[in-house]
């Protein structure tokens, strides 16, 4: 399998094998990953896939892990819902919400790109792992961590919501909080990484980690009947998801799964924090470095690693990126929570207030397929909303009780 994909530079197309390493030697560029797209198109397809478990190793041979150090944990085919309460909102019939927000193990779409770049970090040895994160990735890291027998070391902003401390140090990891900014305690995990030798999934397995990503866009696919959508709105922190979300539409038309059809690329961050955004408003793809400002504390990246291609993507895909403020965002969590039933964290509340803003402003036509990107679930994120529903007085056993509460006579229907 290992000799179906290998790191490239996109830039000048240097090859490099497999190994932890971050940028091109030559450009600087990020290095990829690149598949050997002729052989695995005679080995994949549709029914091929169809027949395996549903989880994100049914595209393995898309995935760049060799199956003995593939990850045994079972992440990812979460639900693709029809959202028509909400699409009533907006005059949409043919809504879709990716709900990863009860992806397995931790909740959020992180599991998806710690499988991938965990059982790389297995293939290499690593016996030590870690990562910078805002709070999902962190959950993510400890969890598989902890199932594959690995040591986990996970440094955060001191700021992160409480639910997501817990729900790390909870999995036996060592849970270090950084007086700092995300982009902070990233600069602060290279310098270990490359002092320790261990395998940070966001730094020198970055490449690999990144490709769990893609596999939101190979399900919706599949899951709408093997068709892609007209439009797709995604939370943007770094940058890395839409992009990737992007390539594994293009790789399922190379791959002759689907038929070729346009994906218009949307990007959805908080005002607090919306670098890449505010740069798609200038008509530019330049990125001017934010201090966050915001409640979404997972999308607070003020200096996106992949700002620029994230703009490139939209550019290119026809769409556009929008922003959401701190009350705007929590009206989104009520909103999602009150018309279908789903609790997302603040970034869902990103995600929905954005593509209103989208669909009001004409950019996304409401008679087209829209899929709007769930990536984490509202227990994580809690005490943003919290205020806003506050415990009632109890009110004793008795029907009488329970009518008073009505305004209505006691025995009265």
């Amino acid at each position: 399998m290992s000799e179906l994909f290998q790191l490239k530079c996109p830039s000048c197309c240097r090859p490099y094998g497999n190994a932890p390493i971050t940028f091109c030697d030559d450009c600087f560029s990020p290095l990829e990953v690149a598949y050997d797209l002729k052989t695995v198109r005679g080995l994949l397809t549709r029914d091929k896939i169809e027949s395996r478990p549903a989880n994100i190793w049914r595209y393995s041979e898309m995935l760049p892990v060799a199956p003995e150090h593939r990850s045994g944990v079972p992440v990812g085919f979460t639900p693709l819902v029809h959202a028509p309460e909400l699409g009533s909102e907006w005059r949409a019939p043919d809504l879709y919400l990716k709900n990863d927000s009860v992806c397995f193990p931790t909740l959020s779409f992180k599991d998806r790109v710690v499988a991938v770049a965990l059982s790389q970090a297995r293939a290499f040895g690593f016996k030590v792992v870690g990562c910078a994160s805002t709070g999902n990735l962190a959950n993510a890291v400890a969890a598989q961590a902890a199932r594959m027998g690995l040591e986990a070391w996970i440094l955060v902003p001191a700021n992160l919501e409480p639910a997501k401390l817990l729900a790390t140090a909870v999995y036996g990891a060592n849970l270090v909080r950084v007086d700092g900014t995300y982009d902070e305690v990233n600069r602060l995990c290279v310098e270990i990484a490359e002092a320790h030798s261990w395998g940070f999934v966001n730094i020198n397995l970055r490449a690999y980690y990144a490709e769990g990503s893609k596999t939101v866009a190979y399900e919706i696919a599949e899951q709408l009947g093997w068709r892609l959508p007209d439009n797709i709105v995604v939370p943007m922190a770094g940058g890395a998801q839409i992009c990737r979300i992007a390539k594994g539409f293009r790789e399922l038309v190379q791959l002759g799964l689907v038929e070729d059809h346009p994906v218009r690329l949307f990007g959805a961050q908080p005002s607090g924090c919306a670098p890449i955004a505010n740069a798609q408003r200038r008509g530019s793809l330049d990125i001017v470095p934010e201090r966050p400002n915001t409640i979404c504390h997972s999308l607070a990246i003020g200096d996106p690693a992949d700002g620029h291609r994230a703009l490139q993507v939209i550019r290119d895909s026809g769409g556009a990126a929008e922003s959401a403020s701190d009350e705007e965002i929590v009206a989104g969590i009520r909103l999602l929570a009150e018309r279908e039933g789903v609790f997302g964290e603040t970034a869902a509340g990103v995600t929905v207030a954005s593509a209103g803003k989208l669909f009001a402003q004409g950019r996304i036509p409401a008679d087209q397929t829209t899929v709007l990107c769930i990536t984490g679930n509202g227990l994580k994120t809690s005490d943003a909303i919290g205020h806003l529903y506050p415990s009632t007085a109890a009110v004793a056993p008795r029907l009488g009780a329970f009518e008073q509460l009505l305004n209505v006579p006691a025995g009265v229907a």
